[in-house]
Parts: structure tokens; C-alpha cells; sequence
């Protein structure tokens, strides 16, 4: 279970620098995703990414690791269901690096339902010992994880997953 709670965090992690670093585009994104003003964007995707990285944070350390999987939980649900209340519109999730706008598919809205519950796993489970191969796994389901993301977004796969 270390090696998903060492991808969980590199997830988390990656997401709370992608909006730090493209807070101008993802902020309007994010008030679109929730059905807020504009103006409010940049403070949820602020409040967001803090989340984000704290909890990216307290999944490596033993003492806090379980808040850190309860808190990706509940920002993965949140995130799910703001994507589930938009089902059809056409939005740039914000799930890639660089701008896609797509109608939101069940495939957008399964993606952080299925990093919520693998969180709510960890933190249900014992964490592990580490080794090297923990690293490595963690590297692999990382390479897996945009790999089926980039698939999912090829039109074939795109159009099944209405």
C-alpha cells in the first residue's frame, strides 16, 4: 500500500504546483466547475491547492498519513461531484498540463472517484514497509495513470465513455 500512497502524493502534489503555476487559466476554470462568479475562482483554486499539497505532504509522514489520504479523499469526492454537476458542458477539467476543453464524460468524473477511494484505502489500511520497489511501483502507477489518461482522451475512447 506504500507505493499507492507514494503515487497519491505525487498526484497531489503535481496538482497543487499545476495550480500554483497556472493559477491565470485554472482559476475561471475552477469558478466554472463549481457555478460561481469568475472573481472567486482563484481563491477556491487557492484553497484547492493548499489542501492538495498538505495533503500531499502528510501522506509521507507515518503520524499524519491517514488525515493526509482522508483529506485527498475528500478533495478528490468534492472535485467528482462538482464534475458530475456539469456532466455534458463543455469545460477544460484542468486534469492535463495543458488546455483541453471537452464535454465532461463519465471517464472525467470516474477519474477522481477512483483516486478518492484508492486515498480512502490507504487510509484504511496499514502503510507498509519501504523498499526500493515501493519507489519504483509508485513510479509505474504514476506512468499508468497518464497513460490511461491520455488514452481516455483519443476521440474513440472519448465517444464510449459518454
Amino acid at each position: 500500500m506504500l507505493a499507492i500512497t507514494f503515487f497519491l502524493s505525487a498526484i497531489l502534489a503535481s496538482s497543487a504546483a499545476h495550480k500554483a503555476i497556472d493559477r491565470g487559466r485554472l482559476g475561471p476554470v475552477a469558478a466554472k466547475l463549481v457555478g460561481v462568479q469568475p472573481s472567486w475562482g482563484e481563491l477556491l483554486l487557492a484553497v484547492a491547492g493548499a489542501v492538495e499539497a498538505l495533503a500531499a505532504i502528510a501522506l509521507t509522514m507515518p503520524q499524519v498519513r491517514t488525515g493526509g489520504a482522508l483529506a485527498a479523499a475528500g478533495v478528490w469526492s468534492a472535485y467528482s461531484l462538482a464534475l458530475a454537476s456539469r456532466r455534458g458542458a463543455v469545460i477544460d477539467c484542468g486534469c492535463y498540463f495543458a488546455e483541453r476543453p471537452k464535454p465532461v464524460d463519465k471517464i472525467a468524473i470516474l477519474r477522481p472517484a477512483v483516486l478518492a477511494a484508492l486515498a480512502l484505502a490507504v487510509a484504511a489500511s496499514p502503510a507498509g514497509d519501504w523498499s526500493i520497489d515501493t519507489l519504483f511501483a509508485a513510479i509505474g502507477f504514476g506512468a499508468l495513470w497518464f497513460a490511461a489518461g491520455e488514452l481516455a482522451s483519443i476521440k474513440v475512447f472519448a465517444r464510449t465513455g459518454q
